[in-house]
């Protein structure tokens, strides 16, 4: 893909994101300013946990209000799901990996001229929700739990707005990113995470506002 196209699909992604996070109120707005202010030394102060951990329940971000109804798989919870496995790992990378290289990034505005549209990559491509949807569905399909593929929406480590597919295993919650093929832990990301789907009942969203305490 053209690297101008490409970094101008990247900058659209976050204006509309952007505008989406102003929706959450005073709570995003403040986990922000904490942000800002602590950065420098919140590594030394701010103790990794292995998972997020929902603050308060929010609305669902501008976009993903028909996610459910459109894509019902989406928003799916399998019954006795079990943990995942190392041989799911393996697959899981190499999922992840082949839509990161096949899918090209491309905006909404300039797909469907609209502002935000989450819907699943097209022959043009997709923007970063539009890859978490995709993955989300391609893992499903390789037998991973729905509740256990959580897409969220973070400012990424130069305080952008962006999205990304969380993937909870026994150990933690680890992040699927179009922007690298490498699954980090989420506390190793250096971003700022804001919505995440509600893990018993992925058609609800729940306010996260956790901060990495390793930069990326």
């Amino acid at each position: 893909m053209n690297t101008v196209a490409a970094t101008q699909s990247k900058s659209d992604c976050n204006a509309r994101l952007r505008l989406a996070h102003l929706g959450m109120g005073l709570a995003v707005s403040a986990a922000v300013a904490f942000a800002a202010l602590v950065e420098p030394a919140h590594a030394e102060t701010t103790k990794s946990q292995a998972f997020l951990v929902a603050k308060q329940a929010t609305s669902a971000p501008a976009g993903a209000s028909q996610m459910c109804t459109t894509f019902q798989w989406a928003c799916a919870v399998s019954k006795g799901a079990a943990p995942v496995t190392k041989a799911q790992l393996t697959a899981i990378k190499k999922i992840n990996s082949k839509i990161n290289r096949r899918v090209n990034e491309v905006s909404d505005a300039k797909q469907y001229g609209r502002e935000e549209y989450w819907a699943l990559p097209t022959s043009r491509g997709g923007d970063c929700e539009d890859f978490a949807l995709l993955k989300k569905r391609e893992l499903m399909k390789a037998g991973i739990a729905g509740q256990n593929l959580l897409i969220a929406t973070v400012l990424d480590n130069r305080r952008r707005a962006h999205a990304v597919l969380v993937l909870r295993t026994a150990s933690g919650d680890y992040v699927l990113d179009n922007l690298t093929n490498k699954i980090k832990h989420w506390d190793s990301t250096g971003y700022v995470f804001l919505r995440l789907q509600n893990a018993n009942a992925p058609s609800q969203w729940t306010a996260v506002l956790s901060i990495a305490s390793k930069r990326a």
